[in-house]
């Protein structure tokens, strides 16, 4: 069955327009008006992505996105009127995994939902991930550091294991420590310094391991994984 794709969208002529392009493309589609709509739909469908607009009534797209994070991964492009980095920054550092800013062109964004979706589909299919000479095996819960002929584990505890293979998921993508702690510590009364602490002795258990430079802070924004070049 085609993946179903979430228009959440309170411009009805841009909604339609969306439709319109993704049904063309095989895609199957179903409208929201509004956030606390979008909301409702994805727990009742499930879809394979959201299209999902800032600027909408009741609940607009940062609580919504917000929202769809603390449920779980499902792939999230934002559409929006604004185009400052910092909207930008905060599209990312909630969670989105892609950024359209209008006017834009309906073809482009179709585009970038097929390659959002493979990204997800790669990532839900394989049961291993990797960057560079780090791999990860996500049924085993192991961590394997690669250099030539020869291959290292890497003795990590649980949350550490998890925050890097949270990070792992999205490469370059910057993570806030709040979601970190969402994602990795559900349930916990941790803190931001907590990460940091789980983050330092990853750091330092890579680096010993001939990793250096992998994971990175951000300075006022949380961690990256994956050297920008």
């Amino acid at each position: 069955m085609s993946a179903l794709i979430l228009v959440a969208e309170d411009e009805a002529e841009i909604a339609t327009i969306l439709e319109a392009y993704l049904e063309r493309e095989g895609f199957r589609t179903v409208r929201a008006a509004d956030g606390r709509i979008a909301l409702d739909l994805h727990l009742a469908l499930k879809p394979d992505l959201v299209l999902l607009d800032v600027m909408m009534p009741r609940l607009d797209g940062w609580e919504a996105l917000s929202e769809l994070r603390h449920r779980g991964d499902t792939p999230v492009i934002m559409i929006t009127a604004l185009e400052q980095d910092i909207d930008r920054l905060q599209a990312l550092r909630i969670g989105a995994d892609d950024y359209v800013v209008k006017p834009f062109n309906p073809a482009e964004v179709v585009a970038r939902a097929k390659a959002v979706l493979r990204r997800a589909g790669s990532a839900k299919t394989s049961g291993v991930l990797r960057i560079d000479n780090l791999e990860l095996d996500l049924d085993a819960y192991l961590a394997r550091v690669t250099a030539g002929a020869d291959t290292q584990l890497l003795n990590l505890t649980l949350t550490e294991f998890r925050l890097l293979a949270h990070m792992a998921r999205a490469p370059l993508r910057v993570f806030a420590r709040g979601e970190l702690v969402d994602a990795c510590l559900p349930g916990s009364d941790a803190l931001d310094r907590t990460v940091d602490s789980h983050l330092s002795n990853l750091r330092r258990k890579l680096e010993l391991a001939g990793v250096v430079g992998l994971l990175a802070n951000v300075r006022g924004v949380g961690y990256r994984l994956g050297v920008v070049k």
